[in-house]
């Protein structure tokens, strides 16, 4: 961009456009729960990364309007459930506004948190920090625990669950 550059992007162009720069951004679809009053508690998410190793920390990225993020307080556990290639279905349950997401998902607390059985990798971290950003809210976590499987990952790419295969 040049100094007589003096054009201002318009808000609703460049949210498309950004939209369309993070589409093509291939993402690993995850379920992040809490126990919270008794009962499990989940989101579908792809919006988390690793944070830092010394010491193990990871974020995730919630919507403010969550009742997940409702959920949460410094201190709290979560869990972090990387889905496998075949659990699309998981996916889809936990990104929909029911009540029961956990009916028919097999699960168990783990470290804190409710794990589903079945995944491709798993983290357990405590809330570390809440920072709201934007529409979404940053959840910083300390890493408890940490195992992998050896399937493949349910990935997230241009709107449509695909995976990652080694070449």
């Amino acid at each position: 961009m040049s100094d007589d550059d003096t054009a201002v992007t318009d808000p609703a162009v460049l949210q498309k456009s950004f939209r369309a720069a993070m589409g093509n951004v291939a993402a690993a679809v995850s379920v992040v729960t809490t126990f919270h009053d008794g009962a499990p508690h989940g989101a579908t998410v792809s919006a988390f990364s690793s944070l830092s190793m010394d010491p193990p920390m990871l974020l995730v990225s919630l919507d403010n309007r969550s009742r997940l993020l409702a959920k949460l307080t410094v201190g709290a556990r979560i869990g972090v459930n990387v889905l496998a290639a075949h659990q699309e279905h998981v996916a889809m349950r936990f990104a929909g506004k029911g009540e029961d997401k956990f009916l028919d998902v097999p699960w168990q607390l783990e470290d804190g948190a409710p794990a589903l059985t079945e995944r491709h990798a798993w983290v357990a971290l405590t809330v570390a920090q809440l920072v709201v950003a934007g529409d979404h809210t940053i959840v910083l976590g300390d890493v408890e625990a940490a195992d992998a499987s050896t399937s493949s990952p349910l990935t997230y790419w241009q709107r449509t669950f695909g995976t990652h295969q080694r070449s």
